[in-house]
C-alpha cells in the first residue's frame, strides 16, 4: 500500500446534515441570546410564509418558557394551510429540503435549512425530537416527534397520531439547552416587535419567560401580493450562470433559450445579440461553451434592456410602512422611499426600502435618554445580528449626516428602518442576518437614505427654528414689564400701555412673522 493509499483510506463522504452539525454557527447557532433568537426567527418566517401563500392574514403566537438553567421551551403556532402528513419529516428534519431554494421566487426563507437546523440543535443540546402538531383542514389532525439522522440526512418520524380535530394550522414544539432569554435589542421579544413593524398584515402574540404576554394587532387587513416565480434578468449575468441555465434548457435554439429564459428578453433584443457575436443561434443551448457564453454576456453588457419586471418582487410599500410606523413607532415625523427595481450579480431583481422615523417612540429608550436604531430586514424578516458586516449598516455609516442637520445622530430619537427584498437576497452566510455589499445594492441603498435623510433634514431645521424663536419670544416676554416700568417713569407714558404695545410687537415677530431667518437660509441654499 503506498502512502497515497493510506492518506486516502480515511477518505469519507459526509451528509450536509453532519456538516452543519459541527459548523452551527453558519446556521446562527452561536452564542445562548443568539441561539434563542434564531429558532423564533426560523420558525415565524416560516409561519409568515406558509399563511401568505395560503392566502390568509397570519395570526402567530409565539411563547417561550423557562424550564431550567439555559433551557427554554419554545412554541409557535400558525393559522396557516397546514403540512401534509407525507411531507412532515422533510419539512422539519431533512437540510436542503423544502419548497424555496429552487424557485426563484421572493420570500422570507429560501434555502430549506431553517426548521431543520431547529430541529437538529434540539437534539444536541437535549436529545429530544421537535413535536409537530398540525392539520390542513379536512377534520383531522396529525401529531408526531422529529429528529434528523445526522449520517443520512434523513428524516425519523416517530410516535405518530391522528385524531378528529377542526383545527387548521401548524404547532411546533420543542426544548433546547444552551440558549438564553434577555430582554436587549437582539432578543426573541425585540424579534417580534421588528417582525409586527414589517408585517403589519399579521396578528403577532408574545408570551415571554415571565408570562408577559404582548399583542401586536395587525394595522392593515390587505395580504401582500402573492409571490410569482421569475425569470432571471440578463443584465448582471454571469458566465458560469449562462453555461448553467443553457445546459439544463429543453429549448431547440439558443435564440429561443434566450427569450423564455430571461426577463425582458425579446426576440429582437435576441436578435441584437446575435449581431454582436460570432455564434450562430440557431444551434442548440447545451452546445455553448465558456468561448461562447463569454461572447454572449459581453454582448448582453452591450444591450440596452428594461428594467427588470416587478411582478415577481413584493415590496412592503410606502402607505403600508407608513401606517405601521403610526402603529407601533408614533413618531413626531417621518419620511418614506421606495426605489425602482434594480439588478445584481446574476440577473437578480432586487428593491429597497427606506423609511426613517423622528421622535415619538423611535429609537431605542434607555436611562439617558433615546438612541438611534437601524432597523435592518430582508423581504420583511428582522435581522438582528451581524450588523457590521451588513451593507445596510455600511450603507447607513456611509452617511454623511452632519449635512442633513443630524448631528451625534446616535443620540437622537430616530429609527432607521430599510428592507431589501429580492426573489434571492445575498445573504453573507448561511445564517441569513447580514447582507452582502453588492455594488448596486450599496448604490441604491445610499440614495435612497439621502433622500430621506433631505425630508428629515427639512423637519428639524424647521423645529429647531421654531424652538429658536420661542426661546427668544420667552426671552423678551420676561423682560417687558421692567422695560415697561423704566420707560414708564422716564416719559409718564402709562406703563399698561407700554407693555400691552411692547407684547404685540413681540408676537408679532414671533408668531405672526419672523421668517426672515428661514428667507435668509433659503436665499443661501440657492
Amino acid at each position: 500500500m503506498t502512502q497515497a493509499d493510506t492518506i486516502f483510506k480515511e477518505f469519507k463522504e459526509h451528509s450536509v446534515a453532519e456538516f452543519f452539525k459541527k459548523n452551527r454557527q453558519m446556521l446562527g447557532y452561536s452564542g445562548k441570546i443568539r441561539s434563542l433568537t434564531t429558532i423564533v426567527h426560523e420558525y415565524v418566517t416560516n409561519a409568515l410564509d406558509a399563511c401568505e401563500e395560503h392566502g390568509v392574514l397570519p395570526e402567530i403566537t409565539v411563547k417561550v418558557e423557562q424550564l431550567g438553567n439555559d433551557h427554554y421551551r419554545v412554541t409557535v403556532t400558525d393559522n396557516g394551510p397546514g403540512i401534509p402528513q407525507s411531507h412532515i419529516g422533510k419539512v422539519f428534519a431533512q437540510m436542503l429540503s423544502g419548497t424555496k431554494f429552487h424557485r426563484f421566487i421572493q420570500q422570507r426563507g429560501q434555502q430549506g435549512i431553517g426548521a431543520s437546523g431547529c430541529t437538529m440543535y434540539a437534539q444536541i443540546t437535549t436529545g429530544k425530537p421537535i413535536h409537530v402538531i398540525t392539520s390542513t383542514g379536512k377534520g383531522k389532525v396529525y401529531e408526531a416527534n422529529v429528529m434528523i439522522d445526522v449520517k443520512k440526512n434523513s428524516p425519523l418520524v416517530t410516535d405518530e397520531k391522528e385524531y378528529d380535530g377542526d383545527f387548521t394550522g401548524t404547532t411546533v414544539i420543542g426544548e433546547f439547552k444552551d440558549v438564553q432569554y434577555q430582554q436587549s435589542d437582539k432578543s426573541p421579544g425585540e424579534y417580534v416587535r421588528r417582525t409586527a413593524l414589517a408585517n403589519p398584515h399579521a396578528k403577532i402574540t408574545f408570551i415571554d419567560p415571565n408570562k408577559l404576554k404582548t399583542v401586536y394587532e395587525r394595522a392593515v387587513t390587505v395580504l401582500p401580493k402573492k409571490g410569482v416565480a421569475a425569470k432571471p434578468h440578463p443584465k448582471g449575468l454571469e458566465i458560469d450562470d449562462l453555461i448553467e441555465y443553457a445546459h439544463h434548457s429543453k429549448e431547440r435554439t439558443i435564440k429561443t433559450f434566450l427569450v423564455n429564459t430571461f426577463d425582458r428578453m425579446s426576440a429582437a433584443k435576441a436578435k441584437e445579440i446575435e449581431e454582436l457575436t460570432s455564434i450562430d443561434f440557431q444551434r442548440k443551448p447545451d452546445s455553448i461553451s465558456w468561448k461562447d457564453a463569454e461572447e454572449i454576456v459581453d454582448a448582453i453588457k452591450k444591450t440596452q434592456f428594461l428594467a427588470p419586471s416587478t411582478a415577481e418582487l413584493r415590496p412592503i410599500g410606502e402607505s403600508t410602512i407608513e401606517r405601521s410606523f403610526l402603529n407601533v413607532l408614533e413618531p413626531e415625523f417621518h419620511s418614506i422611499r421606495t426605489r425602482k427595481p434594480a439588478v445584481y450579480r446574476g440577473g437578480v431583481p432586487f428593491q429597497v426600502e427606506v423609511g426613517m422615523a423622528y421622535g415619538g417612540k423611535a429609537g431605542r429608550g434607555n436611562e439617558n435618554g433615546s438612541t438611534a436604531e437601524i432597523l435592518r430586514f430582508a423581504n420583511r424578516a428582522p435581522l438582528l445580528f451581524d450588523g457590521g458586516g451588513c451593507a445596510i449598516t455600511k450603507a447607513v455609516n456611509s452617511i454623511d449626516w452632519k449635512r442633513y442637520q443630524l448631528r451625534n445622530i446616535e443620540t437622537l430619537p430616530l429609527s432607521i428602518f430599510v428592507n431589501i427584498c429580492s426573489t434571492y437576497v445575498p445573504y453573507t452566510g448561511a445564517g441569513k442576518q447580514a447582507i452582502s455589499d453588492e455594488d448596486e445594492v450599496m448604490k441604491d441603498l445610499g440614495l435612497a437614505l439621502m433622500e430621506v435623510a433631505r425630508d428629515i433634514k427639512s423637519y428639524v431645521t424647521s423645529e429647531r427654528r421654531k424652538y429658536e424663536k420661542h426661546t427668544k419670544k420667552l426671552t423678551l416676554t420676561k423682560y417687558i414689564p421692567e422695560i415697561s416700568r423704566a420707560v414708564s417713569e422716564l416719559t409718564g407714558a402709562k406703563k399698561e400701555v407700554l407693555e400691552a404695545n411692547l407684547l404685540r410687537i413681540v408676537n408679532d415677530k414671533y408668531e405672526n412673522g419672523g421668517d426672515e431667518e428661514a428667507e435668509e437660509e433659503a436665499g443661501e441654499e440657492q
